[in-house]
């Protein structure tokens, strides 16, 4: 297939487009003209301009496209001003890349689009599957437009996938590096009551789960990408102390967390639950690489 991915450069992005290319996939990397530039490991690099959609000419035809653009939601506090670009670098990139084929002579079969378990919002012990609806805070409002969005390929007759992530695990990126620094030094704990849960998923079961999402067509709509056994951050900073052979003794109040990233934004990513299970993955018989979290730790940590 040709393949057009978008947010290629990121964590999940970059392992994405190695892993098709070694597939035999041709993939194209959609790159802002003033993006970042890095050089590609596999495929090739098409400009495209967000603001106006506007595609490079070796980007027509493609079979599929994954959508995996949107600015950190960790990369920085939010501000009013913080908060657009990550509206923007989501629901407007995602609306201009509809746009964009909308206009292809020849359109993809499928768009995936990412999304996230924060669609379902901060709601305690409740269990979201994909049949869940959506919250009322930011990162649920987000989530809902970004989707909306993602869905109007729909009318265009393409098959959309909705990927609601969970955290993604890996050595080499994403969160896990950062959650382990205090531990290495001795320091580490759980986060406020550490009783609000944490929907992961490991950065190989990741791609796994997109390959699928792109080969079957009868995977439409919401996806949890997520494993089949979320924990509670106490359970999560338990495991990760015995991975990494260090103590877990030094909990960080919910109000130093606050006081340093602003209530809004430490509530949502530190404080709050989302306890997402993959119902859809289990209804299509999908064997994860790794269910357990002690066992996904434990991989990542011995991996080189």
């Amino acid at each position: 297939m040709k393949i057009l991915v978008t947010g290629a450069t990121g964590l999940v992005g970059t392992a994405l487009v190695e892993a098709l290319a070694r597939d035999g996939h041709t993939v194209c990397r959609l790159m802002r003209p003033h993006g970042e530039k890095r050089e590609p490991s596999a495929g090739f690099d098409v400009a495209w301009d967000p603001a106006t959609g506007e595609l490079g000419g070796a980007a027509v035809t493609p079979d599929a496209v994954v959508n995996l653009a949107g600015a950190s939601i960790a990369g920085g506090r939010w501000t009013e001003k913080r908060k657009q670009v990550l509206r923007s670098s989501r629901v407007d990139t995602t609306r201009a890349l509809v746009g964009a084929i909308s206009k292809m002579a020849t359109r993809p079969r499928v768009l995936l689009s990412a999304s996230a378990v924060g669609y379902y919002g901060r709601r305690g012990d409740g269990i979201f599957t994909e049949e869940s609806g959506a919250g009322n805070d930011f990162l649920a409002n987000l989530a809902a437009e970004w989707e909306a969005e993602a869905r109007k390929a729909e009318a265009l007759g393409i098959r959309v996938v909705l990927l609601r992530f969970g955290i993604v695990l890996a050595k080499q990126g994403g969160v896990l590096p950062q959650v382990m620094l205090p531990f290495r030094f001795g320091v580490g704990g759980k986060l406020g009551s550490g009783q609000q849960w944490m929907s992961w998923i490991t950065l190989a079961d990741t791609i796994q789960i997109i390959q699928l999402a792109l080969k079957n067509e009868t995977v439409t709509g919401p996806l949890n990408v997520v494993a089949p056994q979320p924990v509670t951050n106490a359970e999560f900073t338990k495991s990760l102390a015995k991975a990494m052979h260090r103590p877990a003794i030094f909990p960080a109040p919910a109000l130093a967390l606050r006081l340093v990233l602003g209530q809004e934004m430490a509530d949502a990513l530190l404080l709050g639950s989302q306890r997402a299970v993959p119902q859809k993955l289990d209804q299509l018989g999908y064997r994860f690489l790794y269910s357990a979290l002690p066992d996904a730790l434990s991989a990542l940590l011995q991996a080189r």
